[in-house]
């Protein structure tokens, strides 16, 4: 008897799994309005978070305090090249470890949008794809190319694979609701030809081939193929997207730019809170249900992953910054936001919308549905003050503003008023490294011609030669002077950032490129042979608290840091902006990478930089008094 009722019970039991599996399961569908995930269409805040710019210890906290902020949606590129370094080796540990990310997205109750690219731009080196693609015979990236669609699609297809194997999409009962493939190619796809648009049709047919059960999405391409949603990317999308190219697909805005990327050289830029949620209100009264804040946390550009110029520091002025820490007002006055937009739901996502003019620069966008279901936004785009009337009663609109009334009666939030604190930033000395005796130089010997044993008759490619595995590359010649007394010029034609030049053993300094193809000359007339010192090192204790933790390097020059055997990104301190100023001074120490005593610092420095000016600071955040 035994025996013959344990198949029936396994299958009573597998029937019960089976079950518990599909009701766990989200159907994720779209129309002309909005996604719908389990049969509800849905208004969705979504805040990009790149896992390879924090660090796993930081994901529990920047998520919650996303969530916290009205945000539904944890939205993240896959980054190719930090996932497949050399071809075949693939690396999903620390903080490359996605899967991770997806399964904390969902232990805390939100959605997730996985952009897999696989190119991905977002000032980032190579725009994610790896280095190892360019030596492959008859390469041409992002194009109708068969070497190129090759890797494409096996590393695409090994992405989904894997979020399948985790059962990460929505359609298994995971955080994945939405995914994109390629990443703004329009605005490059004429550079290709007639090899652009067969890459479209072909990159789009292949993700929808995947059979991930959740829609994929093309930003910044306008003619993205069915069913692939076309979506907007910039600062003013209510103004400038042309909408859907189908009249049964949602209005997306898959970056809203919270700010501008900083490059070295240049001061930061800061797009106000009020600015951003002007926007976000008038994309959503014109129909829009999907906005991604583009960062909402900017993170790290650790090691050398930031592309050219761009800084380490990547969004600090996101509603969180580099650290962590909410930026006051944007967080605040977005949560605001989020609130008053999630209030007029239904109104929006059923109701009918009615465009009523207030006056030369003021009208209204009114959405009405079943009986009593009505939710008003009241925009003015003049730059002064108005008063104006909405059904006989009177509002006061602030400049440049869009007040939200989600019953038609009441304005529960303006896009310009916000009661939300400035938060302040303070950077408090933990620790002076100002002990010479505490740190160690490192010096190396100047090449000269007759120690070189690889050699040639043209200057070579730094890229070709290093693989990308360093920023350096040396090369040595010789030249004979006509007379002792004749002087000569080099000419350097490079997109290099910098370029460090020894005359017969001697320094002659760096020569910056300013983001602009050559030449670098210099004159050639010393005679001498030394050591440079390239390197300092010393050791610390890490800073007691959970404060974030950075090193100010204003004494520094250019280069590179690491932290016990760590690189926490390039610094470079001496290329000031228009201001005089450094772009950035303070360079983040996770604090998942310090020990409690003897953490090693180890600084490469180009320039002659002083690192008894050094201090390890602990970041605070306060409101304004």
């Amino acid at each position: 008897m035994e025996g013959k009722d344990c198949c029936p019970l396994l299958w009573r039991l597998l029937l019960a799994m089976a079950v518990v599996e599909v009701a766990s399961a989200w159907n994720v569908t779209y129309d002309g309005r909005s996604l719908i995930v389990d049969g509800e269409r849905k208004i969705l805040f979504s805040g990009s978070i790149h896992y390879p710019r924090s660090t796993p210890q930081m994901w529990p906290s920047l998520i919650a305090k996303a969530k916290q902020g009205g945000i539904d949606v944890i939205q993240t590129y896959v980054f190719w090249n930090q996932h497949e370094p050399q071809q075949g080796q693939y690396d999903f540990g620390g903080n490359k470890d996605i899967v991770r990310l997806m399964k904390e997205v969902q232990a805390q109750g939100l959605y997730a949008c996985l952009r897999i690219g696989p190119y991905i731009e977002s000032e980032w080196t190579y725009g994610g794809l790896p280095y190892w693609l360019h030596d492959i015979p008859g390469m041409v990236y992002r194009s109708d190319n068969e070497p190129f669609k090759f890797q494409m699609q096996k590393f695409t297809t090994m992405i989904v694979n894997m979020m399948k194997a985790n059962n990460l999409y929505a359609s298994q009962g995971g955080p994945i609701i939405l995914s994109q493939i390629e990443n703004e190619y329009q605005t490059v796809e004429a550079a290709f030809y007639e090899r652009g648009p067969p890459y479209v049709r072909w990159a789009a047919q292949m993700a929808v081939g995947l059979q991930t059960g959740v829609p994929w999405v093309m930003c910044k391409q306008d003619d993205a193929p069915d069913p692939v949603i076309n979506a907007c990317n910039g600062m003013r999308c209510g103004e400038t997207f042309a909408g859907p190219n189908s009249p049964n697909k949602p209005s997306i805005w898959t970056e809203n730019w919270t700010s501008h990327y900083p490059v070295f050289g240049e001061d930061q830029h800061t797009r106000s809170a009020e600015d951003i949620a002007f926007h976000v209100a008038l994309f959503v009264a014109k129909k829009g249900s999907y906005v991604n804040y583009y960062m909402y946390h900017g993170g790290t550009n650790f090691g050398r992953t930031a592309s050219a110029f761009v800084t380490t520091s990547y969004y600090d002025q996101a509603p969180l910054d580099e650290y962590g820490l909410m930026r006051q007002p944007q967080w605040g006055h977005l949560a605001g936001l989020h609130s008053a937009i999630k209030l007029c739901s239904n109104a929006l996502l059923y109701g009918t919308p009615v465009n009523i003019s207030l006056g030369r620069l003021q009208h209204a966008i009114v959405f009405r549905g079943s009986p009593g279901i009505c939710a008003a936004f009241l925009i003015n785009n003049d730059t002064r003050s108005t008063s104006i009337l909405f059904q006989n009663v009177p509002y006061a609109l602030p400049p440049e503003s869009i007040s939200i009334l989600p019953d038609c009666k009441t304005a529960v939030f303006n896009t310009a008023e916000t009661s939300t604190k400035v938060s302040i930033r303070t950077m408090t000395i933990n620790q002076k490294l100002d002990s010479s005796e505490k740190w160690q130089e490192y010096k190396e010997a100047i090449v000269l011609f007759d120690m070189t044993s690889f050699r040639a008759n043209t200057l070579l490619d730094h890229m070709n030669i290093t693989k990308d595995a360093s920023d350096y590359l040396w090369y040595t010649f010789r030249v004979q002077q006509k007379s002792p007394n004749s002087k000569a010029e080099l000419d350097v034609f490079s997109h290099g950032h910098a370029l460090h030049v020894f005359v017969n053993g001697v320094y002659r300094g760096p020569h910056l490129e300013q983001r602009i193809a050559g030449p670098h000359r210099l004159k050639i007339n010393k005679v001498d042979f030394t050591n440079y010192a390239w390197g300092y090192q010393t050791t610390f204790d890490a800073p007691v608290g959970n404060d974030p933790v950075a090193l100010n390097l204003s004494s520094m020059g250019k280069g590179e840091v690491y932290i016990n055997g760590q690189s926490i990104g390039r610094y470079w301190v001496s290329f000031r902006t228009a201001s005089g100023v450094p772009s950035q001074t303070w360079y983040h120490i996770p604090q998942s990478y310090l020990k409690p005593k003897g953490n090693l610092l180890v600084i490469l420095e180009e320039e002659s930089g002083n690192p008894l000016g050094i201090t390890i600071d602990t970041i605070q955040a306060t409101e304004q008094q």
